[in-house]
């Protein structure tokens, strides 16, 4: 189906877009009220040097940052942020979501990150972890039993 075929920010922006509807269109009780919504700014901002600093473990051992062909990985990355979650880029992403709803201010678009939660696992999370099993063999389920996929 879609299984890597998608880079996981598309999904992440289908789903922030998602959130706005529900805002705009179904809002539930709106919690946080500006100017204390732009709290969820910092979030963001939070998810942006996650994401940042875990790409550059990347860089530094020369392996691929390309989701959409884990395939051609060169090393497995298993430190700094990756001790504490096997998929440190797609949490960054999940915050930016939480920051974003933070922002939108009601709680109709708390459902969506939900969604992406879900998504990424079956279309992206799940498909990485059988080709990195099948490059990296017992290093990386040595890696699986120690690591949780999300935290």
């Amino acid at each position: 189906m879609l299984e890597l075929k998608i880079p996981p920010p598309i999904y992440m922006l289908i789903i922030a877009g998602l959130m706005w509807l529900l805002d705009k269109y179904l809002p539930i009780v709106e919690f946080i009220s500006t100017p204390w919504n732009n709290i969820g700014f910092l979030f963001v901002l939070s998810a942006f040097i996650l994401d940042g600093l875990s790409v550059l473990q990347f860089f530094r051992v020369h392996t691929t940052i390309n989701p959409l062909h884990p395939e051609k990985a060169e090393k497995l990355v298993i430190t700094g942020s990756y001790c504490y979650s096997r998929n440190p880029m797609y949490m960054g992403l999940l915050f930016m979501l939480f920051g974003w709803g933070i922002v939108l201010g009601s709680v109709s678009p708390f459902v969506m990150p939900v969604l992406f939660i879900f998504i990424i696992t079956k279309q992206q999370i799940i498909p990485e972890e059988k080709i990195l099993e099948q490059k990296f063999g017992q290093q990386y389920s040595d890696y699986k039993n120690k690591v949780n996929r999300w935290l």
